[in-house]
């Protein structure tokens, strides 16, 4: 009954559930999530089983699938499985088994607990597995963020048993006569978790015998430290950091007085994909000339004169807007058409207000290339497009993404910023096209 009281604190300490709420436990059959199922049912909780076979290991799998089933049937426990062809979705999506699993799985529980109003979503993991995602993390190059341990509660998502060691599990399991099956795949070493498990925690057990005691203390250090951590970087965004315009902008000297930027700027830009190796790059541009442009897989970073710029990569199809249509979209923008014929007009550089009777359609709505050119409005000569956006003081992340509408190959409107003269609503036009523009999200 000792562990079962641990059990039942560790709920209570962390705040994971309530006796009332609905939980689904996930159970593969394995020794874990056995215990994990015993200690919901002495405890009184009100729960089911969500049981996931990935078909990976044929017969053994389906026998875990059989094994769970009959045990939530002989304790009148609501069970749910699914079968997933876990090898394609790795080929189709490009990833490994492991991480096409645990996308299936999670994916899968998130429609059961929409679909069956459940409250939470149970798993097994012990203090074991989140030692072993700490010396994992630590051979990747991870942050604080990732030297804290497994999370005990995220979203969803409850870990119940992180109190325990797998040994205490383990004699657990025997004192109530606990029984499981064994995945044959956790004997070998092909993945490298079970690598640590089997090559590494031996020679630590060696090493020192509480060494697990002893990192689990320096976990919970670390996520206090990890909540400073949180707290100082939500007061530094607020001084530092802004969004317009669909892009984020980090002002330079944010970073001036730091004595290690480049790890500040990567904890700051790490969520849009850019890694440490980049961060110190982009540090030793701030005292050359500005311009220099870093990607990331879905986001670009351009260094200007006193700012990061962080905006969302393109791919910029042109695009007809045909007569009568009253919408469009291209890349991240979204357009809004209509038509009036006496319109207020505003000097709001969002819109346009052109003539309608002037303008030709399809129009076309695409990036602005070299050679551009057009009549400004209020000027009276043409102007390169590209002299125009430097007089503007356009800066170089708008000016990548700027982009402009032309009716039969001329430009009527340099999106956001200017119309074409030529274009604009005069006292004698009878009706009008107005054009909005706003970020899509």
């Amino acid at each position: 009954m000792y562990v079962l009281h641990l059990f039942q604190s560790h709920i209570r300490q962390n705040k994971l559930c309530k006796a009332t709420d609905k939980i689904l436990l996930a159970v593969s059959g394995g020794l874990d999530s056995m215990v994990m199922v015993h200690l919901f049912r002495q405890g009184g909780y009100h729960f089911s089983v969500a049981h996931c076979n990935f078909q990976l290991r044929g017969a053994e799998s389906d026998g875990d699938e059989e094994f769970v089933k009959q045990k939530c049937g002989h304790f009148s426990i609501p069970f749910f499985t699914h079968r997933f062809e876990t090898n394609n979705y790795a080929t189709t999506n490009g990833v490994s088994i492991q991480m096409a699993a645990r996308e299936l799985r999670y994916a899968w529980f998130n429609n059961l607990l929409s679909e069956e109003k459940y409250d939470w979503v149970a798993t097994a993991h012990h203090l074991n597995d989140s030692i072993e995602t700490v010396l994992l993390n630590l051979t990747k190059g991870s942050g604080i963020e990732g030297l804290c341990g497994i999370a005990v509660k995220n979203k969803k998502v409850i870990r119940p048993l992180l109190f325990a060691t797998r040994e205490e599990i383990e004699n657990y399991a025997a004192a109530e006569g606990i029984t499981w099956r064994e995945d044959s795949s956790n004997r070998t070493d092909d993945y490298q978790r079970n690598f640590i498990r089997h090559q590494l925690v031996p020679r630590l057990n060696e090493l020192n015998p509480s060494w697990a005691q002893a990192v689990q203390r320096s976990m919970e250090k670390l996520k206090g430290a990890e909540e400073l951590r949180e707290l100082g970087l939500q007061q530094w965004k607020s001084k530092n950091q802004k969004s317009e315009n669909g892009k984020i902008i980090l002002s330079k000297s944010g970073f001036e007085k730091l004595e290690n930027p480049a790890p500040i700027l990567w904890t700051v830009i790490k969520e849009y994909g850019f890694n440490l190796d980049q961060c110190q790059e982009i540090i030793r541009t701030f005292d050359g000339q500005s311009g220099k442009k870093f990607s990331s897989l879905d986001f670009e970073l351009v260094v200007d004169r006193n700012s990061l710029i962080i905006f969302q990569s393109h791919s910029w199809d042109e695009i007809l807007i045909e007569k009568g249509q009253n919408e469009a979209r291209l890349s991240s923008m979204f357009l809004q058409i209509k038509q009036e014929k006496s319109p207020l007009i505003t000097d709001d550089k969002s819109a346009a207000f052109l003539d309608a009777h002037l303008l030709t359609f399809p129009l076309l709505w695409r990036k602005w290339k070299a050679g551009d050119s057009f009549q400004p409005l209020g000027m009276q000569n043409r102007k390169k497009l590209s002299d125009f956006l430097i007089d503007e003081k356009i800066s170089l992340a708008d000016k990548e993404s700027a982009t402009i509408i032309e009716s039969n190959g001329e430009i009527v409107w340099v999106v956001g910023h200017r119309i074409d003269e030529r274009f604009k609503v005069k006292k004698e036009t009878s009706l009008a096209i107005i054009m909005s523009v706003e970020p899509y999200f």
